[in-house]
């Protein structure tokens, strides 16, 4: 009777574990996710310059070369290949922790038990036993104990647990692979970047070696104005002094090629060297640029993709750390050979088995379960919000490459227009200069324009090559 009290005890106090587990797997919901517009402003076709392939968008065969070096070398693509194998490692021991482990065990001990136990007075009783023989009488008073065999253990996953734990490690190696192409997109944009500063540096230095010659025959010009009495010592100074400062931004210029060589050697995972390229006014824009759908730019873009795994992936982990106040049941087993004499060890007598199951509930002392609870929701939350920021940007990033690739291209316009019509002040101001109509200060403020205004229009012709490759990333394009 007493027996069974104690077994209805065991059933009652198991039924309560059960019961009080399942109050806790009801399903989480998740927020609802941002609504995205259905079309960008102003654009109405459905086909996007993402679609196109990188090496059709990009036309520059030197471009391409570069490109198709990084993807081989760059070593922030290795590292990002490298998280995928962590990742995949993730999976495999998700799905290892659902099978049962078995491992092999040779070990040996003793213990020697007090005259006034139980065990010890058995195991001395035992011995005067007439049924024993002499292989089977304990050692005294050490006895030892040896095993040779095969041990298991398995958790029998009867409420989906470590298949939800399986399922986050899937998602996750799927937003690291995500990941991988995210930094795809980042390098192609960046070594086109770098590559159209360098054409754009290029042709800096072109304007510049342009205007030195210019302000050298300038300041020869008032030199001999000087000898013959119509100009003066200030006037000569003046143009020296403009023509060292259009030397300084030479050096200037000169430095910041070598910057980009090496930023972008860095990239290629290769030594400084010189890096071969086009020159900027022999490279040609794209007319009809096209953004697409959005619908289509979220299933294109590598970091929208990847943030919606981790999403699933957090949402995993938060029901797997709720499943985990349920009961577990666990299997353990072993088979071997057992003896308590390393001689009879092998004795066909000495082989042992044994299997045991059990259900096992957290009943007092939670917290630490209670814990992985509330991280798990609060990353959960994170992956949401993540993945709303990551949308918004995506949209912030597409919006003002839309608008800077319209505006870039009339500031171009602009500027050419501005351009032509200050070299014809130059030749003007020279020739009023020369035949006594003008004062050499508006001949320095002639060369002086005509300087800045082709540089401003080199760096708006560089602006707009940025503005295409920042919104072909933008709309999820560089990655195949």
């Amino acid at each position: 009777m007493k027996t069974y009290k104690k077994f209805y005890w065991l059933i009652s106090a198991g039924l309560i574990a059960i019961v009080s587990g399942c109050k806790l797997t009801k399903p989480v919901q998740q927020q609802a996710r941002l609504k995205t517009p259905e079309t960008f402003t102003g654009q109405t076709d459905t086909a996007s310059i993402a679609d196109i392939p990188w090496k059709t968008f990009f036309k520059d065969v030197r471009l391409v070369a570069l490109i198709d070096t990084a993807l081989h070398h760059n070593l922030d693509l290795k590292i990002a290949a490298q998280r995928i194998e962590m990742a995949r490692s993730g999976v495999w021991a998700a799905h290892g922790a659902m099978l049962p482990v078995v491992g092999a065990d040779i070990s040996g001990g003793g213990r020697k038990f007090g005259d006034y136990t139980m065990d010890g007075v058995g195991n001395y009783d035992t011995n005067f036993s007439e049924n024993l023989d002499n292989d089977r009488r304990l050692p005294a008073p050490f006895l030892p104990d040896y095993f040779v065999g095969l041990r298991s253990g398995w958790e029998v996953d009867i409420w989906g647990k470590l298949k939800t734990q399986k399922r986050a490690a899937y998602n996750r190696l799927l937003s690291t692979e995500k990941g991988r192409q995210a930094v795809i997109t980042g390098l192609v944009a960046e070594i086109a970047n770098s590559y159209y500063e360098l054409t754009a540096l290029d042709s800096e230095l072109e304007i510049i070696h342009r205007n030195l010659a210019l302000q050298d025959s300038a300041s020869q010009t008032v030199r001999i104005q000087k000898e013959a009495g119509r100009a003066t010592e200030l006037a000569v100074r003046q143009f020296d002094a403009q023509l060292l400062n259009t030397r300084s931004m030479e050096v200037e210029i000169h430095q910041k090629i070598i910057e980009n060589e090496n930023r972008l050697n860095l990239m290629l995972g290769r030594f400084p060297q010189a890096v071969e390229r086009t020159p900027i006014q022999n490279l040609v824009l794209p007319d009809g640029i096209q953004a697409g759908f959005p619908a289509a730019m979220l299933r294109r873009r590598p970091d929208v993709q990847e943030a919606q795994w981790n999403l699933q992936a957090a949402y995993s982990e938060q029901q797997a750390a709720r499943l985990a106040f349920l009961p577990s049941l666990n299997i353990t087993a072993f088979i071997g050979l057992n003896a308590f004499k390393s001689n009879l060890l092998f004795n066909p007598g000495s082989v042992a088995y044994s299997a045991l199951g059990g259900l096992t509930a957290p009943l007092v002392n939670r917290r630490a379960l209670k814990a992985g609870q509330k991280r798990a929701e609060a990353a959960s939350l994170e992956a949401y919000y993540g993945y709303n920021k990551t949308v918004l940007n995506a949209f912030q990033e597409i919006s003002t490459g839309l608008k800077k690739l319209e505006n870039s291209r009339k500031i171009g316009n602009f500027k050419t227009q501005e351009v032509a019509v200050l070299q014809g002040a130059v030749s003007v101001s020279r020739d009023l200069f020369i035949g006594g109509y003008a004062n050499y200060l508006e001949v320095i403020t002639a060369q002086r324009s005509v300087l800045d205004a082709e540089l401003t229009l080199t760096n708006a012709r560089r602006d707009q090559f940025l503005a295409l490759i920042e919104l072909y990333r933008s709309l999820g394009g560089g990655w195949e």
